[in-house]
């Protein structure tokens, strides 16, 4: 019995030995996995919170806290304008809410670009930089580039209208009907009473609104109130100002101005009076000087 025993307790000493051994070589194994997966991943990104829409945000939507979330973005990522805080986008003893100036999706960061300044409505005074005025502008189908004008887009100028007196006109200068552009780049922030930038059907407005500097309104207003404006739309990426454009309608059909003609030399004469009674007469003679 005594034998029998010691063989059980020498048995499970052995098999306790074992297991211990096994335990010991899969938890270093996997010790050594870990420690090579961790060196394969390269060094930790830094992260910091910031707050994203939690559902799609349509513009001019009220924003409340909870349509927003907080969420890690990459530190060396970080777009201008984040807000990383809720009391920098809800301030307190704010005059209002915010408003969505551009139409964000679930999931995407919040900027200070895409919203207004707590208690702003999103209109168009929300879109005028320092300095920066509105104006409006009346078109139709043709001079509105056929309704495919959006806030945001950016055009050029021109104005049509008569100068002077066309058969008055000499050599290099424009009189008669004249069309001539007059601003370049002009950006746009309303059509109608929409300052959506996220329209994307095509309608025939009436008026468009731009951005300009005070000069620039006397300028338009002057242009609007002689003549008749148009627009043209310029691409989203060409950056190019162009400059000195003007047409008549000489220069259009390719007419050569009128030169006047030059006047007469009349032949110089050298004459002698002499009276003989009554009667005067004239002698010609060389001329000497």
């Amino acid at each position: 019995m005594r034998l029998i025993f010691g063989l059980v307790l020498i048995v499970g000493i052995g098999l306790a030995g074992f297991a211990t051994y096994m335990a010991k070589n899969y938890i270093d194994q996997y010790r050594q996995q870990l420690a090579e997966e961790r060196a394969q991943r390269g060094p930790a990104i830094e992260t910091v919170n910031v707050i994203v829409a939690k559902r799609d945000l349509k513009y001019g939507e009220e924003l409340t806290k909870d349509a927003v979330a907080m969420v890690p973005y990459p530190k060396n990522a970080l777009p201008e304008g984040v807000f990383t805080t809720a009391e920098s986008l809800f301030p307190e003893n704010a005059r209002g809410p915010r408003e969505v100036l551009r139409r964000m999706q679930a999931r995407e960061v919040i900027l200070a670009a895409k919203v207004t300044e707590p208690g702003e409505p999103a209109g168009i005074s929300a879109r005028l930089e320092p300095g920066m005025r509105a104006f409006a502008i009346e078109v139709d189908a043709t001079r509105g580039v056929s309704g495919f004008l959006r806030p945001g887009d950016a055009v050029d100028v021109y104005w049509t209208g008569r100068i002077g007196n066309a058969e008055l006109r000499t050599e290099g200068d424009s009189s008669g009907d004249v069309t001539k552009l007059i601003e370049s780049q002009m950006q746009l922030i309303a059509i109608d009473q929409n300052a959506d930038e996220d329209i994307t059907e095509a309608r025939v407005a009436r008026t468009v609104t731009v951005s300009a500097t005070p000069q620039q309104v006397a300028a338009l207003a002057q242009a609007q109130a002689t003549g008749r404006l148009s627009l043209s739309l310029v691409g989203a990426t060409d950056d190019t100002v162009a400059e000195g454009i003007e047409v008549d309608q000489t220069r259009l059909l390719g007419i050569q101005a009128r030169a006047e003609p030059a006047p007469e030399r009349q032949e110089e004469r050298c004459v002698v009076r002499s009276r003989r009674g009554s009667e005067v007469v004239i002698t010609e003679i060389p001329c000497t000087n």
